[in-house]
């Protein structure tokens, strides 16, 4: 009889842990890393000292979302290799990422920048490069995809994609979709085609891309 108010109290701790991560969550996805603890209290509806009981930095409650986010694009990675047609599932893949970083701010800005985040996320961000190259090389020796595409090119459609819908999502929200597709047929591999103008970013000029972006907040 004794620890039932203990586990009462874990209980309702758990309780609040997951309404302030939803919380963030959906704030983060419209406002983007600006959002503050208190912005995040005022969202779930709970008082500013539950969420800094919860996560005493705002470092700690971004690590608690995005290590998960950053994982859903692995997945969605890992699962377009599974198709038989290399360049459907590059297809795939593509549209899908877009569509991530198209509707979600605070995710697009988690994973193009290294500002936030800590080790757990920095691992996890690290994973994302394997599978994705795979994609792309799997694509491009198949001769459905251009030989000068690489797998830096990703990232940086999946910014395009989210930078068409904060810019024009209010006026219509499926407007990247228009553009991701226009890129799709300018990445495939046809005749006559002139090599583009400029290589893509290497690992580390990548790497260096994302160290000098802070998003605001």
């Amino acid at each position: 009889m004794i620890d039932k108010p203990c586990r009462g109290l874990r209980k309702d701790a758990e309780r609040n842990r997951q309404l302030v991560l939803e919380a963030a969550r959906e704030l983060f996805a419209v406002k983007g890393m600006e959002a503050t603890l208190n912005d995040v209290a005022r969202h779930a509806n709970v008082g500013v000292g539950t969420v800094y009981r919860r996560f005493a930095t705002k470092e700690e409650l971004v690590e608690a979302i995005f290590e998960d986010g950053i994982e859903q694009v692995v997945c969605l990675a890992e699962t377009a290799l599974l198709q038989k047609d290399s360049w459907d599932g590059f297809v795939w893949f593509v549209e899908h990422l877009c569509e991530l970083t198209a509707t979600d701010r605070g995710l697009r800005e988690m994973v193009y920048s290294k500002a936030y985040g800590g080790y757990r996320v920095e691992c996890a961000r690290d994973r994302l490069s394997p599978p994705i190259s795979k994609l792309v090389e799997r694509a491009r020796h198949d001769g459905y995809l251009r030989p000068d595409v690489e797998h830096t090119d990703m990232p940086i459609i999946g910014m395009l994609a989210g930078t068409v819908s904060e810019w024009a999502g209010h006026v219509e929200p499926e407007l990247w979709r228009r553009y991701v597709a226009l890129l799709l047929d300018g990445m495939r591999q046809g005749d006559g085609q002139k090599p583009l103008a400029v290589d893509a970013l290497d690992d580390d000029q990548m790497d260096e891309a994302m160290r000098g972006w802070h998003p605001a907040g």
